[in-house]
């Protein structure tokens, strides 16, 4: 039998639980940016997964009157509505608290008022029911998400693509992660987000963009291809960006195909540079792992339906497999953090309750800024 939980041994957790052949369920919770969610994942005796629940609120009407994330509107929507989300999730998978094996929060990185916001709330919860803590980096749970839906094996390589984040790395086990490539300045969804408000398209831009491009002529204008040739594997869009910007200031003002055009000649500007970045970065992959058993992408701007094609074209080239995650498991959500909690919990892997919540935090603890670019946010 499991011994009482007021003496329960955190450290040895998941012995009991195999042992015992007790189920493993984690709640997940995520408030890193903008989505306010929680979500109830049980992990499997063979290593598979079942999602129970997985509750998202997006903030995204809150915000797009600003044209973006404004932190603090965002760490008061998480306080107002996080307590009613994890009850939601709780209900939807027909759990009580008494029944969790872990509770885990991603700790970072993010916008440090959510981030702590959903820290807190775990810590409480796992205090209130003596249950162990998992604090979660955002970035693994990206990482660790294509093994959720699919029981991938390692390694493989992902490409980590969103709002904030840009990089290509080699997830070679639960914790083992190196970077291969990564941005020099912007991110990709950064990019287009950003291109997307200097065009006046709504907020989010993204979709907009994408939106927007499949009218456009992606010929038309003549933009650079940021790093393209490079033996290393990082990114840069920056100068992308710039361009866009002076060609819609040519125009003064540019009409409604002119809009098009530009989303669409920028667009196909950022699939040929990721394509030649992910190129290099597969050949770096084997060169150090072997051959990856997958290309997985994850993050927000993975469900962009031509940067998908794109990576399909990647994929099919090195002679692997593309898995990208259903879109919902792509962007922030709750299950994904239950998930890499879960899979932290087979490894006896648990937090105290003096973890702290980080803003920036390092996916591969090794990893430095590219070599001339010490002031890159890259990686955070």
């Amino acid at each position: 039998m499991l011994p009482n939980r007021e003496t329960l041994d955190y450290a040895k957790v998941q012995g009991l639980i195999l042992a015992n052949d007790v189920r493993t369920l984690v709640l997940g919770i995520e408030t890193t940016c903008d989505e306010t969610a929680a979500a109830v994942v049980e992990r499997l005796d063979d290593g598979t997964a079942r999602i129970l629940s997985n509750v998202v609120r997006s903030q995204t009407e809150e915000h797009a009157i600003y044209g973006g994330v404004v932190p603090e509107i965002a760490a008061r929507a998480h306080v107002d509505l996080l307590d009613g989300i994890v009850d939601t999730a709780m209900k939807d998978a027909g759990v009580g608290f008494a029944q969790l094996s872990a509770v885990a929060a991603a700790a970072g990185p993010g916008l440090i008022g959510g981030v702590i916001v959903g820290l807190t709330t775990a810590k409480a919860i796992a205090m209130v029911h003596n249950t162990p803590l998992i604090a979660v980096n955002h970035l693994e749970a990206h990482a660790l998400t294509p093994r959720l839906t699919c029981a991938l094996a390692f390694p493989y390589c992902l490409f980590l693509a969103s709002g904030g984040h840009t990089q290509i790395v080699a997830v070679t086990g639960v914790g083992q992660y190196v970077r291969l490539g990564t941005t020099v300045d912007d991110a990709i969804g950064e990019a287009f987000d950003k291109v997307a408000k200097m065009l006046g398209l709504p907020y989010p831009g993204g979709p907009e963009v994408e939106r927007a491009a499949r009218g456009g002529n992606p010929a038309r204008f003549d933009l650079p291809r940021p790093m393209l040739g490079r033996d290393d594997a990082n990114f840069s869009l920056s100068g992308l960006k710039t361009a866009v910007r002076n060609e819609a200031a040519r125009l003064t003002p540019p009409d409604a195909q002119d809009i098009r055009d530009l989303c669409a000649s920028f667009q196909a500007a950022v699939l040929e540079s990721t394509a030649d970045r992910l190129s290099v970065g597969l050949k770096l992959f084997e060169a150090r792992f072997g051959a990856p058993r997958a290309l997985v992408a994850a993050g927000g701007v993975a469900a962009n339906q031509a940067i998908r094609g794109a990576l399909q074209d990647v994929a099919a080239k090195a002679e692997t497999t593309l898995i990208i995650p259903p879109p919902a498991l792509c962007t922030d959500n709750g299950a994904m953090i239950a998930w890499a909690g879960a899979e932290r919990l087979a490894l006896g892997l648990t937090d105290t309750m003096d973890t702290a919540p980080r803003a920036r935090w390092l996916l591969d603890a090794n990893a430095t800024a590219p070599a001339g670019y010490a002031n890159s946010r890259a990686g955070f």
